[in-house]
Protein backbone atom coordinates (compact mmCIF):
# COMPACT_ATOMS: atom_id res chain seq x y z
CA UNK A 1 0.00 0.00 0.00
CA UNK A 2 2.93 2.32 0.73
CA UNK A 3 4.05 2.04 -2.91
CA UNK A 4 0.57 3.11 -4.05
CA UNK A 5 0.62 6.12 -1.71
CA UNK A 6 4.08 7.09 -2.96
CA UNK A 7 3.00 6.87 -6.60
CA UNK A 8 -0.10 9.00 -5.98
CA UNK A 9 1.98 11.46 -3.92
CA UNK A 10 4.55 11.92 -6.71
CA UNK A 11 1.91 12.09 -9.46
CA UNK A 12 -0.09 14.65 -7.50
CA UNK A 13 3.04 16.74 -6.99
CA UNK A 14 3.84 16.68 -10.70
CA UNK A 15 0.29 17.10 -12.02
CA UNK A 16 -1.01 19.58 -9.44
CA UNK A 17 1.90 21.63 -8.14
CA UNK A 18 3.64 21.81 -11.52
CA UNK A 19 0.80 23.65 -13.29
CA UNK A 20 0.43 26.07 -10.37
CA UNK A 21 4.14 26.85 -10.44
CA UNK A 22 4.10 27.44 -14.20
CA UNK A 23 0.85 29.44 -14.38
CA UNK A 24 1.75 31.55 -11.35
CA UNK A 25 5.15 32.29 -12.92
CA UNK A 26 3.56 33.30 -16.23
CA UNK A 27 0.98 35.61 -14.65
CA UNK A 28 3.21 38.59 -13.69
CA UNK A 29 4.92 38.72 -17.08
CA UNK A 30 1.59 38.49 -18.90
CA UNK A 31 0.15 41.24 -16.69
CA UNK A 32 3.13 43.49 -17.37
CA UNK A 33 2.89 42.88 -21.10
CA UNK A 34 -0.83 43.58 -21.08
CA UNK A 35 -0.37 46.74 -19.07
CA UNK A 36 2.39 47.95 -21.42
CA UNK A 37 0.28 47.18 -24.51
CA UNK A 38 -2.85 48.60 -22.94
CA UNK A 39 -1.17 51.91 -22.23
CA UNK A 40 0.32 52.26 -25.70
CA UNK A 41 -2.40 50.76 -27.92
CA UNK A 42 -4.91 53.06 -29.51
CA UNK A 43 -8.17 52.28 -31.21
CA UNK A 44 -10.23 49.16 -31.71
CA UNK A 45 -7.35 46.78 -32.51
CA UNK A 46 -5.66 47.67 -29.22
CA UNK A 47 -8.88 47.04 -27.34
CA UNK A 48 -9.09 43.52 -28.78
CA UNK A 49 -5.53 42.84 -27.66
CA UNK A 50 -6.37 43.98 -24.13
CA UNK A 51 -9.48 41.81 -23.96
CA UNK A 52 -7.50 38.75 -25.09
CA UNK A 53 -4.79 39.56 -22.56
CA UNK A 54 -7.27 39.85 -19.70
CA UNK A 55 -8.76 36.51 -20.73
CA UNK A 56 -5.29 34.96 -20.63
CA UNK A 57 -4.74 36.32 -17.12
CA UNK A 58 -8.10 34.95 -16.02
CA UNK A 59 -7.18 31.50 -17.34
CA UNK A 60 -3.78 31.59 -15.59
CA UNK A 61 -5.46 32.63 -12.34
CA UNK A 62 -8.07 29.90 -12.65
CA UNK A 63 -5.35 27.30 -13.26
CA UNK A 64 -3.64 28.46 -10.07
CA UNK A 65 -6.87 28.27 -8.04
CA UNK A 66 -8.10 24.92 -9.34
CA UNK A 67 -4.75 23.15 -9.21
CA UNK A 68 -4.03 24.58 -5.76
CA UNK A 69 -7.08 22.68 -4.51
CA UNK A 70 -5.97 19.54 -6.37
CA UNK A 71 -2.54 20.03 -4.79
CA UNK A 72 -4.01 19.21 -1.40
CA UNK A 73 -3.57 15.57 -2.41
CA UNK A 74 0.22 16.02 -2.23
CA UNK A 75 0.52 16.39 1.55
CA UNK A 76 -2.34 13.96 2.19
CA UNK A 77 -0.59 11.16 0.29
CA UNK A 78 2.78 12.36 1.55
CA UNK A 79 1.65 11.78 5.14
CA UNK A 80 0.29 8.37 4.17
CA UNK A 81 3.59 7.46 2.51
CA UNK A 82 5.71 8.74 5.39
CA UNK A 83 3.52 6.87 7.86
CA UNK A 84 3.83 3.65 5.86
CA UNK A 85 7.61 4.03 5.75
CA UNK A 86 7.81 4.90 9.44
CA UNK A 87 9.61 8.20 8.82
CA UNK A 88 7.05 10.70 10.12
CA UNK A 89 9.44 11.86 12.86
CA UNK A 90 12.50 12.21 10.62
CA UNK A 91 13.88 15.73 10.40
CA UNK A 92 13.67 15.86 6.59
CA UNK A 93 9.97 14.96 6.68
CA UNK A 94 9.23 17.56 9.35
CA UNK A 95 11.19 20.18 7.38
CA UNK A 96 9.29 19.21 4.22
CA UNK A 97 5.96 19.54 6.02
CA UNK A 98 6.91 23.00 7.30
CA UNK A 99 8.12 24.14 3.88
CA UNK A 100 4.98 22.74 2.24
CA UNK A 101 2.83 24.64 4.74
CA UNK A 102 4.79 27.82 4.03
CA UNK A 103 4.37 27.34 0.27
CA UNK A 104 0.63 26.77 0.69
CA UNK A 105 0.35 29.90 2.85
CA UNK A 106 2.25 32.02 0.32
CA UNK A 107 -0.01 30.75 -2.47
CA UNK A 108 -3.31 31.08 -0.62
CA UNK A 109 -2.63 34.27 1.33
CA UNK A 110 -0.42 36.24 -1.06
CA UNK A 111 -0.18 34.98 -4.65
CA UNK A 112 -3.85 34.23 -5.39
CA UNK A 113 -5.21 37.42 -3.75
CA UNK A 114 -2.62 39.56 -5.57
CA UNK A 115 -3.52 37.93 -8.87
CA UNK A 116 -7.14 38.86 -8.18
CA UNK A 117 -6.10 42.43 -7.35
CA UNK A 118 -4.12 42.75 -10.58
CA UNK A 119 -7.09 41.43 -12.56
CA UNK A 120 -9.38 43.90 -10.80
CA UNK A 121 -7.04 46.80 -11.63
CA UNK A 122 -6.81 45.72 -15.25
CA UNK A 123 -10.58 45.53 -15.69
CA UNK A 124 -11.60 48.69 -13.82
CA UNK A 125 -14.18 50.70 -15.70
CA UNK A 126 -13.22 54.22 -14.57
CA UNK A 127 -11.76 56.56 -17.23
CA UNK A 128 -13.14 54.35 -19.99
CA UNK A 129 -13.98 56.14 -23.25
CA UNK A 130 -17.70 56.90 -23.49
CA UNK A 131 -18.18 54.88 -26.69
CA UNK A 132 -16.82 51.64 -25.12
CA UNK A 133 -19.50 48.97 -24.51
CA UNK A 134 -20.31 48.50 -20.80
CA UNK A 135 -19.19 44.86 -20.66
CA UNK A 136 -15.77 45.46 -22.29
CA UNK A 137 -12.75 45.06 -19.98
CA UNK A 138 -10.38 48.01 -20.23
CA UNK A 139 -6.67 47.63 -19.50
CA UNK A 140 -5.26 49.79 -16.75
CA UNK A 141 -1.70 49.88 -15.43
CA UNK A 142 -1.29 46.58 -13.61
CA UNK A 143 1.73 47.62 -11.60
CA UNK A 144 0.25 50.54 -9.74
CA UNK A 145 1.93 50.46 -6.35
CA UNK A 146 4.32 47.67 -7.37
CA UNK A 147 1.58 45.04 -7.43
CA UNK A 148 2.97 42.96 -10.29
CA UNK A 149 6.57 43.23 -9.09
CA UNK A 150 5.55 42.07 -5.62
CA UNK A 151 3.46 39.29 -7.14
CA UNK A 152 6.45 38.11 -9.18
CA UNK A 153 8.60 38.07 -6.04
CA UNK A 154 6.02 36.11 -4.05
CA UNK A 155 5.60 33.64 -6.90
CA UNK A 156 9.36 33.14 -6.87
CA UNK A 157 9.26 32.48 -3.12
CA UNK A 158 6.46 29.94 -3.66
CA UNK A 159 8.49 28.16 -6.34
CA UNK A 160 11.68 28.18 -4.24
CA UNK A 161 9.82 26.62 -1.32
CA UNK A 162 8.61 23.81 -3.58
CA UNK A 163 12.10 23.36 -4.99
CA UNK A 164 13.43 22.97 -1.43
CA UNK A 165 10.74 20.38 -0.67
CA UNK A 166 11.65 18.50 -3.84
CA UNK A 167 15.34 18.46 -2.88
CA UNK A 168 14.46 17.16 0.59
CA UNK A 169 12.30 14.42 -0.93
CA UNK A 170 15.15 13.28 -3.17
CA UNK A 171 18.16 13.69 -0.88
CA UNK A 172 16.42 12.74 2.39
CA UNK A 173 19.13 13.76 4.88
CA UNK A 174 19.78 10.97 7.35
CA UNK A 175 18.11 8.40 5.11
CA UNK A 176 19.35 4.82 5.33
CA UNK A 177 18.78 4.25 1.59
CA UNK A 178 22.33 5.36 0.76
CA UNK A 179 21.18 8.22 -1.48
Amino acid sequence: MTAFFLVVHVLAAILAVGPVAVAASMFPAAARALSDRGLSDQGEAGQGTRIGGVATLRVLHRICRVYAVAGLAVPVFGFATASGLGVLRDAWVIASVLLTGAAAAVLALAVLPRQEAVLARLTTRDSTPADTPADTPVAKPADGGGGVARLAMLTGVFNLLWAAVTVLMIVRPGSTTGV
